[in-house]
This record gives C-alpha cells, structure tokens and sequence, in this order.
C-alpha cells in the first residue's frame, strides 16, 4: 500500500516537475521517511533538481509546493485523497497524509494478508539456492557455526516470504584428509563400534583431539591418516563402511542442533558427493584453453581482472576447493535452474569465491553472474573465550542450553506464577530467539562482541524485548476478546506512529532481500516495539473513552501483533503470547 501511495505522490512529483531528466520511477526511489512524525510522513529532497534548474533547493521546494497547493492539496490532484498537507522545509517537501484513509488502507492491507502481510511477490516462478552452515563431519557444531547457520537461514526465509522457491543446501565437509584422521585414531584407539554408535560425534570429536595431540609428537600419525584418506578414495570396503557409520552420526546430531534453531535443509549433499565430477571440470577447462603451468601446478590466470591466479590443482596432481565447488555450481544449475546461487561464508573467503566466479565466467556459464557470496563478520563473546567440555572448543550445544538456562532464571523472576513447563516451554524460545537476534542486529559485515547481558535484555535492543512486546500485545488482545468492528480512529500521535511503521513493513522486506541483510527486519521490528510500547503507556486501551475508541485501538493491535508475528517469522525466531 505504502508503495502505491509513493507512486501517486511520484506522478504528483512528475507532472509539477516536468523534467525528462529525472524520471517518475526516480521521484519514488527518491521519497524519504521524515525523523520526526511531527514533519509528515513522506519527504520529497530538492538538491538533485538544483543542478536541473539551477536554482536552491529550498526555491525549488518553495515553488513545487505552491503549485500543488496553497496550504492544502488542492481537490484536482490525483493525490487530494490520500494527502492532507504539504510544506516546503529546508530543501525537501513534506506531505502529510490524511489520518483515514492512510490507516484504513494501511490495516485493510494487514488484515487482508495476515501472516502473509508484507510479503511481496518479486520471487514468484523463481528459484533461489542458498548454500550455508556447512560444517566439517565428525565434528559437533562449534559456536563459530552460528553466524553462517543463522545469517543463511535467515535469508532463506526472506526469499521464501518474497515468493522465491528456496533450496536450502549444507555442504558438509565429509572428505579428505581430516576423515582420514578420524579413521585412523578409531582404528588406533577405538575399535568399537558400538561406543561410537553410543556416545555418538562427541566420541569421534574425543578421537579426533587426541589424534592431533599425540600426532606433535608422533609424525607417524600424518602418514596413517593420508593411508586412511586414500582407501577412503579407493572405496575400500571397510574404510568406506566406517565412514558412512560416522557420517550418519554426525548429521544425526546435526539434525538435533539444526531442530533446536528450527532450520531443516533440504540436501546434505557435501564434499564427497562432487569427487567423481571433478575430472570433467578439469578437462573443460583444458579444453577452452584457461590452465595454465606453473611448477607442475594448473591455475586459471586472473591478473587481467586484478585478481591472483586460481589455483585449480596442485603440483601432486590433488584438487582444490575452488574445482569442488566450480562442479557443485554447474551441478546446482543442472539441478535446480537457479535464479540466483548464494554461498553465505565469512569474509575472509572473499577472494577465493570471487576467483571461483570469475572462472565459471570465463568458461561460459551465463548463470555466473547469479552466482553471490555472502560475507559476515566474525563474533566472539566479550572479548573472551568460552570454555567448555570440549576443551578450547565452544560447542553450540553447550551455549545454547546456556542460554535457555539462562532465560528461564530470569522469567521465574519476572513470572514466578507460571507452570514448570510454561517456564521451560518459554525459556527455550525467548533464549534460542536472544542468541539468534544478537547474531542478526548489528549487520552481517560487522564484527559481533555477544554479551549475556545485551542479548537477554529484555528492555534493550534485544530479541527478548521484540517477544516480550508481542506477548504483551497478545496479553491485550486476549483480555479484550472478538472485536466487534476494526474501524480506525486516530486520537493520537502514537496511535498514528504505529501505522506509519506497519506501512513501511512490505518495503523493509525488500530493502532486506535485496541487500541479503536481516538486520533490516531486525531494526525494524526495534523501532515497532518501542512505538507500540509508547502507545500502550500513553493511551488506555481495554479503559478507553468511548467504545469506538477501545475497538480502534484493538484493532491497531491486531494489525501490530500481525506484523511483528511476520518480522519475528523471518528470523527464525518463535513467538511466544506469554513471557
């Protein structure tokens, strides 16, 4: 809705304008929020037509004003509907829009949509593939896990809102030589099945730790471990057997963390699936003349676009990553026929994916170009090192558990009344939510210092803080009961933030798809609390002054609740109506 009202102002904009230089499709890329309610609710910034029709902005602003109106809009205008008032401030044009038929449109939009409210259909007969978490097997997951596993998801889920196919992909790491090393020390030290079977990964990790102690020590052990690793290769009976036994108890606890953070994937496909498509991505590039010799290497030359050289295979004749994931890549496309390819990874591997890219360009594949790495930065935990049973190894597990203990000593605090299983039920969704939300908030690109404190601040820019607002606003709702109507009557300046805010939710989504950055969502739904909670302390709800008073503001609660419930979805976070 909002967006049409921005096209309108826009057409607006462009007859009074007149200029073939800026087109109406700018004029509505161009029309800005104002900071302070109290200025309007859209704005409009003269600086770009100053060098159009060399004269001040604020001339300009003066001039376009008095040409739509001369203190209202005048009733000719294809916008006098939805307009009330225009004012020329300091270069830019404000326009106050009219306070019924901008809610009554607005929450008409909310309650037509529902939990499909702010969704745009941009996606539609697309398909997105979304490469993340993607850890190494015999492993559990690691704390330095999160940010991929949580960003990937996260986006994920933005596409699917969007109307996007999504094919969400974990590209384990289930081959070379650290499986050889894990077989080895079974072997060495192990030779039960039946224990691993038992004890599951965290006996493999038990393998794998004292494998690279004793191994400073004994040189021997390298040389056992590249033995394993090529039977593996050489799909040796036994070998092969162990690894599927400990491939299988590793994605079992996978599945068990990826279930606490509500993520499921729908391929497991990893390392070892792309062995046998190597050698035809290999001779392809023989065959379009782009390896290159270099002391027995095979590398892709790439200084011509400012880029080292791609090291495709190594001078003992072994494979890279990059020739993997050029086959996993062509593999998806046959696959899926993506309209885009993502791979959210951390920053420091930017050099190696746009290598791999710019290579799948050079051979021809069109669908190069569709083909992103998502960057993040890294995150550690006020500047210390959580230790854990693991030793210097931060398990996923451990912190999360941490953090749903935590959250459940403070709502006994807050909520003692409540039941043993609401506690636990609750806790676990406002701790696993405050660990996801103090991930997403401050921007991907950003390094994140986590804090216990921060994260369940339950007054504070947190996650907690979002489940805590919808709660209180489904406290409201369900002592209200059914509303006997859902007409809007604006009787003050929170009650008209609110709808400002809802309204700007569908481009929120758009501006978070298109820069693959949920902490757009993430402030967004900071900026809705905070307005709600406003409106709740300012204006008497269930007391109001009149029945049409309570039912309109119940009915702004209806379309908050909505809202938040969607913005809360596309995070993965749950909900939770008490707190």
């Amino acid at each position: 809705m909002i967006c049409d009202i921005k096209n309108t102002v826009a057409q607006e904009l462009y007859n009074i304008i007149g200029e073939p230089e800026i087109t109406k499709e700018e004029i509505a890329a161009a029309l800005e929020y104002p900071p302070d309610i109290n200025m309007g609710d859209l704005a409009f910034p003269c600086f770009r037509l100053s060098k159009i029709f060399r004269k001040s902005p604020n001339i300009i602003a003066e001039d376009i004003k008095n040409k739509l109106t001369s203190g209202n809009i005048s009733a000719d205008a294809q916008c006098a509907p939805l307009l009330k008032k225009c004012e020329s401030a300091g270069g830019y044009i404000n326009f106050t829009l009219d306070d019924k038929y901008y809610a009554e449109n607005i929450l008409g939009d909310v309650f037509e949509q529902g939990d499909k409210y702010g969704a745009p259909k941009i996606g539609e007969s697309k398909t997105v593939v979304i490469d993340y978490s993607s850890p190494n097997m015999s492993k559990p997951l690691s704390v330095g896990h999160l940010r991929t596993t949580n960003i990937g998801n996260a986006i994920k889920k933005i596409h699917q809102f969007c109307g996007y196919k999504t094919v969400a992909i974990n590209y384990i790491g289930d081959w070379g030589t650290p499986q050889g090393k894990i077989i080895a020390a079974y072997k060495l030290w192990c030779n039960n099945i039946s224990e691993v079977e038992e004890k599951g990964v965290y006996k493999l990790l038990d393998l794998y730790l004292k494998f690279e102690k004793e191994a400073e020590e004994d040189k021997t052990l390298g040389e056992s471990a590249r033995l394993f690793c090529l039977k593996l290769e050489q799909g040796d009976e036994e070998t092969v057997k162990l690894w599927k036994i400990f491939m299988a108890v590793s994605i079992e606890e996978l599945k068990r963390i990826y279930n606490i953070l509500g993520i499921e994937f729908d391929s497991y496909d990893g390392e070892s699936f792309f062995e046998d498509k190597m050698p035809a991505v290999i001779r392809e590039l023989k065959e379009k003349d782009l390896l290159k010799s270099d002391n027995g290497a095979q590398l892709v030359d790439l200084e011509e676009y400012n880029m080292p050289p791609c090291l495709i295979i190594k001078s003992d004749g072994a494979s890279l990553y990059t020739t993997r994931d050029i086959a996993s890549a062509i593999y998806r496309h046959k696959t899926y026929s993506f309209d885009k390819n993502i791979y959210v990874t951390d920053m420091r591997q930017s050099l190696h994916f746009a290598q791999w890219f710019k290579v799948t360009e050079l051979m021809g594949y069109k669908w190069a170009k569709d083909c992103v790495h998502i960057p993040y930065g890294l995150m550690n935990f006020g500047g210390q090192v959580m230790k854990t049973r693991a030793g210097n190894i931060a398990l996923l597990d451990d912190f999360l558990k941490l953090a749903v203990e935590k959250a459940e000593s403070i709502i006994e605090e807050k909520n003692p009344g409540l039941s043993v299983d609401e506690k636990k039920e609750i806790a676990k969704k406002v701790g696993i939510g405050a660990v996801l939300f103090s991930d997403l908030v401050s921007g991907r690109v950003k390094d994140v210092n986590f804090t216990w404190e921060e994260a369940l601040n339950f007054n504070g820019n947190s996650g907690p803080y979002v489940q805590y607002t919808y709660a209180r606003v489904c406290s409201v709702l369900d002592k209200a009961g059914a509303l006997d109507n859902k007409n809007i009557l604006i009787t003050n300046i929170s009650e008209r933030e609110i709808i400002k805010l809802i309204s700007q939710f569908p481009e929120k989504v758009l501006v978070a798809e298109r820069e693959y950055e949920p902490s757009v969502i993430c402030r967004y739904l900071l900026d809705l609390c905070a307005a709600f909670n406003r409106f709740y302390h300012e204006c008497s709800i269930l007391k109001a002054e009149s029945e049409e008073i309570k039912n309109s503001r119940l009915t702004l609660c209806e379309a908050a609740k909505y809202t938040l419930g969607n913005g809360l979805w596309l995070l993965g976070m749950e909900k939770t109506e008490r707190v």
